[in-house]
């Protein structure tokens, strides 16, 4: 495998420039990013919604047509109505973040005797569940906060690959002048 990673370093050197030039985009057009991720989101549960209908007709699975049927609505909503399911979405993160925290909250106290440190549990629970107000309050900001931590990771991750990258290329003659 080695190998075949160096010889096509390069391709990783594309895959990290790539996911450079994506995260800076993300940070000059917030909004669009927004709207590609929905729109991204929308043509996978379109796609995925026909698979799992093809899927339910031939098994003869009414639940694999149902979920067939609702992938490709959630599709067809999403390219009809994009700003409504950026919100919707946002607002699902937010309520699962609101739970997920109250959930921790109830797990730390109900350990108390048996974790030492549980206010740290506590602590992380609290911030999920602030988390969650605050997109709730402030879901415009939320969404961009939310795009502002991609553009990060994609920064970060191109940087890395490209680093390997080159890394890779460097070991390339090594590599490939043993016998495989």
């Amino acid at each position: 495998m080695l190998r075949t990673l160096a010889q096509h370093w390069w391709v990783l050197l594309l895959r990290g420039i790539v996911a450079i030039l994506f995260g800076f985009l993300a940070f000059a057009r917030p909004v669009l990013t927004i709207a590609a991720l929905v729109l991204l989101w929308g043509a996978y549960a379109l796609v995925d919604g026909v698979f799992e209908l093809i899927a339910g007709i031939k098994a003869k699975y009414g639940t694999l047509i149902f979920l067939g049927i609702l992938g490709i609505a959630a599709g067809v909503i999403t390219f009809a109505w994009p700003a409504i399911t950026a919100i919707t979405l946002l607002y699902v993160i937010a309520f699962w973040a609101i739970f997920a925290g109250f959930m921790q909250i109830m797990a730390a106290i109900r350990l108390r005797k048996e974790v030492q440190g549980e206010w740290l549990w506590v602590l992380s629970g609290a911030c999920f569940v602030l988390l969650g107000f605050l997109l709730i309050a402030q879901p415009g900001a939320g969404a961009l906060s939310l795009v502002t931590v991609i553009a990060w990771f994609a920064i970060a991750w191109g940087i890395l690959l490209v680093i390997l990258a080159f890394r890779l290329k460097a070991h390339a003659g090594k590599l490939l002048a043993k016998p495989a």
